[in-house]
């Protein structure tokens, strides 16, 4: 079952418009609507509320000052770090100041959302507007600060190195810089942000649904914030209709408001994010502007590395440094530079907070490095592979540890990987070898194609822990609970296989239930490429403590030893006999007093010697119940890998550029299901060709978004995206957890923006230094670097 194409579950329910989101639940709910700041950095005078209060329809209206308790302080920086000496977090309502167009400052609870926006336009807010700092240009000059106490807009400074980077340049035979940019995007989900709260007076329990990522987070953050003990706290995260890191943070403003909001007025309340509201005060991410200096020899081997780059982490830090210090460590790659420096500041401007958006913070650095590495072989007149190859860490060097301290706090060590042939496999999958003679069969007509390549390693299966339970009914079906949330990643088809793997029932007998914390009250999230990792391990751990517990019980019921047995499609046999075996279902009547007692299959079980058949044959010392619950906790992070190849065409005369063809090799360890990692790159790479090529968030100077709206902000189609996408997997297991696993949730996107641009300057002839690049912008350069005007 494990690694087979299983057909997702998931998808006939959602594909008939049988799903069930946030904003189709507690029908008559409340209804809430915020009021925004239009100014990206403004002290707020006065808030006059008169002119709302008497609406009809309006229930409640919120602004700072009707806030008390730990609501009051600022909302928690989740993810703090030693570096982040200049940390700041925002209020759930603006208090004083705004720092970003978009910044919470008046919360208002009505009958309808119609009344609710009506009423946001009678409050009457006196601002006093201040310059804004915008971009990372602008925060670096520190001409004016986005807080007042934040010395030159710096909230932290992190450096790491191996060896002696600066000497090594100095001393190689080669040496090269370059800058570098890569601007703003995000990663505009279908669903926007939700949450639904409804407090039971009765039970004095507060139940909330969120389109979150981390329902367990959110539910910590909750009863914290509203002074509530967690078993008050019920979060259920329903279907969501994409993620993509922009719902992790937890809490974001709303998700607390709505539950204080229902617990004082007594009624459920409801917010829905509409899409203007999602680009202006959702997280964005992927804005960096970077320089390095290379030193190499005669073959291109790097000698020594330094990188210095500038992050920009908006208003806010309420995800603390993880962007920046993926992108400083996960820039290596594949590769060993015998020396390596990193330095970077993450800076505040007066934009939307940056958190990690799928990739984050890798596609930066694998941008950085592998311009880096063309750059290298355009210098010394090399192929760009040949390069590549030579600085490849060896199938036989692994673990490899690259000797720095990755996001989750534990050493850089690569589990497992084998670069060459990964190469091998992408030269093949691509034409790489017989490129050049469609170039010149190419230029013949008059046109304009290129190649690229981009390799990358990617950090997964971050800790700190996940768990799963699990359940056998008498019936035989089996239930399986997670704490990750799912977004459309293909969780109950997934873990469903492991689990028929795992304890030998069919694959139909399964069900999956993730993001509710009343079935797994302990859980991380779904993010940054872990869930198969982490949940997939902790549900083989469950799935194989229910299997000895079966074959405990099976062994009195049967009277044979626990090695004389089996389970073979839900039944418990006799190795060698298959006819004396006693069904699963039957085992779970057995484990369980009450049920063995009552249960009519109970009756199943008097063809058994149990001795008093009031009483079921479990251990004195056992918990009644066919179940098991485990806890995955990993010893440091897996390390994926993959390489992409695009074959583009520039048009001479409208510098569109088009995809011809996209070759991915992608290494996750162990696949569980091949047909969901394949859609996962799928669906990434289509992220990452609208963050290459048309996806940017275009601020002025005045810190106004100017493109908030799907009528303005690009997005490929499927017109523009290749017919097909060439998929090859190399498989080196991981032996850091019991499936070999490692992540493949953001696989698709993190070479995107580098192997574009080493595509687009094979076809033109000149650098790309800065991405997304536009048809606009490819013809300026064309300007820039002496080509004809297009006629």
């Amino acid at each position: 079952m494990i690694g087979e194409k299983v057909q997702r579950v998931e998808d006939e329910r959602l594909l008939r418009g049988q799903g069930r989101y946030v904003d189709d639940l507690v029908p008559g709910a409340l209804e809430v609507a915020v009021l925004r700041s239009p100014h990206a950095h403004a002290r707020i005078v006065e808030l006059d509320l008169d002119p709302v209060l008497d609406v009809e329809g309006v229930v409640a209206v919120y602004t700072y000052d009707d806030l008390s308790g730990p609501m009051a302080e600022p909302l928690p920086l989740l993810i703090p770090h030693p570096a982040l000496t200049q940390g700041r977090t925002q209020y759930a309502l603006a208090k004083d100041e705004v720092n970003y167009v978009g910044e919470a400052v008046a919360f208002v609870v009505a009958e309808s959302r119609y009344v609710a926006e009506d009423a946001l336009a009678l409050i009457r807010v006196t601002y006093e507007v201040l310059p804004p700092v915008v971009g990372v240009d602008a925060a670096r000059r520190a001409d004016r600060l986005v807080h007042d106490d934040v010395p030159g807009n710096v909230a932290a400074r992190m450096e790491q190195s191996v060896g002696d980077a600066a000497a090594a340049i100095e001393a190689a035979p080669h040496r090269l810089s370059l800058d570098l940019t890569v601007e703003r995007s995000a990663s505009m989900p279908m669903e926007g942000r939700g949450t639904v709260a409804r407090w039971d007076p009765d039970t004095k329990r507060l139940h909330v649904w969120s389109s979150t990522q981390t329902s367990t987070g959110l539910r910590a953050a909750v009863a914290a914030k509203l002074g509530l003990d967690l078993v008050q706290v019920d979060v259920i995260t329903p279907d969501v209709g994409g993620g993509f890191g922009v719902k992790i943070m937890h809490p974001w403003p709303e998700e607390l408001l709505v539950p204080m909001a229902a617990m004082a007025l007594g009624r459920p309340v409801k917010f829905t994010e509409d899409r203007r509201e999602h680009f202006i005060s959702s997280a964005h991410e992927r804005g960096q502007v970077q320089h390095v200096d290379v030193g190499f020899d005669d073959e291109g081997r790097l000698l020594g590395l330094s990188v210095q780059f500038w992050h920009d982490n908006g208003a806010y830090t309420p995800y603390g440094l993880i962007v920046p210090i993926i992108t400083s460590t996960q820039l290596l790659g594949p590769y060993k530079p015998r020396a390596y420096s990193v330095v970077f500041e993450s800076l505040y401007t007066n934009t939307v907070i940056v958190t990690p958006y799928r990739g984050a913070g890798r596609p930066q650095g694998v941008y950085a490095m592998e311009r880096t590495m063309d750059a290298i072989a355009a210098y010394l007149g090399k192929d760009r592979t040949e390069v590549r190859a030579t600085n490849f860490i060896q199938p036989d060097e692994f673990p490899y540890d690259q000797g720095l301290t990755f996001q989750d706090g534990r050493p850089l060590i690569y589990d497992s990987g084998d670069y060459p042939a990964s190469l091998e496999k992408l030269k093949a999958l691509v034409g790489w070898d017989e490129f050049e003679s469609f170039r010149q069969e190419a230029r013949a007509s008059g046109r304009r194609v290129g190649i690229g390549l981009a390799c990358y390693v990617e950090g997964t299966g971050v800790g700190p822990y996940e768990g799963a339970h699990i359940h056998v009914e008498t019936s035989g079906k089996v239930k399986v609970a997670i704490g990750l949330t799912s977004q459309g990643q293909g969780h109950q088809t997934a873990f469903a296989q492991v689990v028929a793997d795992e304890l030998g029932v069919p694959f139909e007998d399964v069900e999956v239930t993730t993001g509710d914390t009343r079935r797994m009250p302990y859980a991380v999230g779904t993010f940054a490429s872990r869930a198969a990792v982490m949940s997939g391990s902790a549900v083989a751990l469950a799935a194989r403590q229910t299997r000895a517990k079966a074959l405990r019980i099976a062994a009195e019921a049967l009277e044979v030893s626990e090695e004389d047995l089996e389970i073979v499609d839900g039944q418990v046999q006799v190795k060698g006999a298959p006819a004396t075996k006693v069904a699963l279902g039957t085992i779970a009547v057995l484990s369980n007093p009450l049920r063995y007692a009552f249960d009519e299959a109970s009756k199943l079980a008097t063809q058994f010697t149990v001795g008093d058949t009031s009483k079921p044959p479990i251990a004195d010392d056992e918990e009644p119940g066919l179940e098991g619950k485990d806890f995955y906790s990993p010893e440091r992070s897996t390390f994926a890998s993959g390489m992409h190849a695009v074959i583009v065409e520039t048009d001479p005369d409208t510098c569109e550029i088009k995809v011809l063809k996209y070759a991915v090799v992608h290494d996750c360890g162990n696949l569980i299901n091949p047909l969901i990692v394949e859609g996962q790159i799928h669906g990434g790479v289509a992220q990452g060709i609208g963050g290459a090529l048309y996806e940017r968030m275009a601020y002025d100077e005045h810190g106004q978004l100017q493109n908030a709206s799907f009528m303005d902000f690009l997005m490929p189609y499927s017109t523009e995206m290749p017919a097909t996408i060439d998929i090859d997997h190399l498989e080196t297991p991981s032996p850091l957890n019991p499936l070999g696993l490692k992540g493949a949730g953001e696989a698709g996107v993190i070479p995107s923006a580098a192997v574009f641009a080493s595509a687009i300057e094979d076809a033109e002839g000149f650098p790309i230094h800065a991405m997304p690049i536009s048809p606009s912008e490819l013809y300026d350069l064309r300007l820039q670097h002496g080509h004809e005007e297009p006629s």
